[in-house]
């Protein structure tokens, strides 16, 4: 059966090489042992799986796939085919070596999620995790587009699992202050949408959003830290997190922010059905 292990300390992580004060948070995490990286939790990524009903029919995409916790999840869902796609060489690495319980097909590809050189129409399943948050609008609508030409013709289903703001009628100033002090912490320019935004940016790409569901953004939370890692696994985050004063001051930063705009933030998760093929436009 597909492994659910954590990654052996020796292995490379992506940001290896990179200085602890600047990586990127998420890298920095993982550097520390963390290997749930989304918003809303292993909660919302399993909610998420269920919604889409990978089945042994289906052919799933995985866009800026990570260290392959997602991934192997999937893989315990038996599809005819996974594919793992993200640009960074040490996160390929590690996604190639994911193992099937059965004969599902794994590849691992490196490309970018708006540019992967997939066939068209090859997938009927494509999904993303903690990446769209990452772009600027245009790299949003590219991604998502990206996605319904992988599932042209197929009748499948895409979704996403991203941070969200809230509440829908924040103003401005407010967004841009989260989104400021988001990027300072993570290091990493973050653009989270609110939830009727999320689903606008599906529907101009020609999606209709046929569920949703949201979660509390509790990513460093106790409560949240044992659920997704366990509780040896949380011990041992904390424990290199101590050791670490340069880490331990940039996840002390980060969980600063994150509770300062708890009421501002949280984690939701879209699933989409793309156009019918009679649907089909040209962009």
């Amino acid at each position: 059966m597909a492994s659910t292990n954590p990654l052996p300390d020796s292995a490379p992580l992506p940001g290896d090489g990179l200085d602890a004060s600047r990586m990127p948070g998420h890298w920095l995490l993982a550097r520390l042992g963390k290997r749930v990286l989304r918003p809303g939790g292993l909660e919302l990524t399993r909610w998420m799986l269920d919604t889409l009903a990978v089945g042994p029919e289906d052919r799933v995409v995985e866009l800026a796939a990570g260290l392959g916790t997602t991934g192997r999840m999937t893989l315990e869902r038996r599809p005819a085919a996974y594919t793992a796609v993200d640009r960074d060489p040490a996160a390929v690495a590690h996604l190639g070596a994911l193992l099937a319980p059965g004969a599902t097909e794994v590849t691992a590809v490196r490309a970018d999620a708006a540019d992967t050189g997939l066939p068209s129409g090859s997938a009927t399943v494509v999904y993303g995790e903690a990446m769209l948050t990452m772009q600027p609008d245009p790299a949003k609508r590219r991604i998502v587009r990206e996605a319904r030409r992988l599932l042209a013709g197929t009748g499948g289903r895409y979704a996403v699992h991203e941070l969200c703001l809230l509440p829908e009628d924040l103003e401005t100033e407010h967004a841009a202050a989260v989104t400021r002090d988001l990027g300072e912490a993570i290091h990493v320019g973050a653009r989270p949408l609110t939830p009727s935004d999320w689903t606008a940016l599906l529907a101009a790409e020609g999606f209709t959003v046929t569920a949703r569901r949201r979660a509390p953004m509790a990513l460093l939370e106790p409560r949240r830290l044992v659920a997704d890692e366990g509780l040896a696994g949380a011990v041992r985050i904390t424990g290199r997190a101590l050791r670490d004063p340069v880490a331990r001051r940039r996840v002390r930063e980060m969980r600063r922010v994150f509770r300062r705009h708890q009421a501002h933030l949280g984690a939701i998760s879209l699933v989409a059905a793309p156009p019918r093929p009679a649907e089909e436009t040209v962009p």
